[in-house]
């Protein structure tokens, strides 16, 4: 049962979705960097989900995902948070990139109407949707290849030759494998060996965001009043002798 709906629908909106693929920012590289793969004996039996985590996740992404898709976006993340209270998050964006407050709004309502129908959960819960932000979730593949060039966090499942963590510049996909620059050099690792993926805040990166967003015609510098700088009291009172 949905415990507040209505107009305005609950979500949150962090602007600053992609439109096509990021223009990479330039790097400064001393040659071929190296390539270091995890050695299958090494490579423990992984996989994952970072659309949906936990079971009831999945179970709320089978309702939400035909809803979301029908209406032409797709689903990113999905997390039903307990605590003090029920909150279910959804974020979602268009294939393209570039999902508006319009489009939140409209997901809103349409999957609040499918939950109220199916009521699979059993508290009272808060239903907020939102846009992937700037410094997103990496959940698909796809997402490491569109992102390629941007620095980004990752998590394994599980040890990788000793650590769990790895921060470094994304260099795209070779089939199943997500490919991070290191210290070390390129490491590959698997899709389904990862716990966590996002990207991590720039200035390359909210300076893409900016550029994206007046191309697509989101932001109207037209609208925005001149800076201009006021005058200190000393100057005002310069003027006035």
């Amino acid at each position: 049962m949905l415990a507040v709906r209505g107009p305005p629908p609950y979500m949150t909106h962090n602007s600053g979705t992609f439109g096509s693929k990021p223009n990479a920012p330039p790097t400064d590289t001393n040659g071929p960097r190296a390539r270091f793969f995890v050695p299958e004996r090494l490579r423990p039996a992984m996989s994952n989900d970072l659309i949906a985590k936990a079971a009831i996740d999945r179970r709320m992404a089978e309702i939400i995902t035909p809803v979301i898709e029908d209406l032409g976006f797709e689903l990113v993340r999905v997390r039903l948070m307990s605590g003090k209270n029920t909150t279910l998050q959804i974020m979602a964006d268009k294939p393209e990139g570039g999902i508006e407050v319009d489009d939140l709004s409209v997901i809103t309502q349409s999957v609040g109407a499918v939950l109220d129908v199916e009521d699979p959960i059993l508290d009272e819960y808060t239903l907020e949707v939102s846009s992937p932000g700037i410094d997103r979730p990496l959940t698909r593949l796809k997402d490491f290849e569109q992102f390629e060039g941007y620095e980004a966090k990752l998590e394994t499942l599980e040890l990788i030759e000793g650590r769990r963590r790895f921060k470094g510049e994304l260099a795209g996909v070779e089939g199943d494998e997500v490919l991070i620059n290191v210290a070390e050099g390129t490491l590959g690792l698997k899709f389904d060996w990862l716990s966590d993926a996002k990207l991590v805040l720039t200035d390359e990166l909210i300076a893409e965001m900016l550029r994206q967003r007046k191309a697509s015609g989101a932001i109207d510098e037209t609208k925005f009043d001149e800076i201009s700088e006021d005058e200190t009291p000393d100057e005002k009172a310069e003027g006035d002798t």
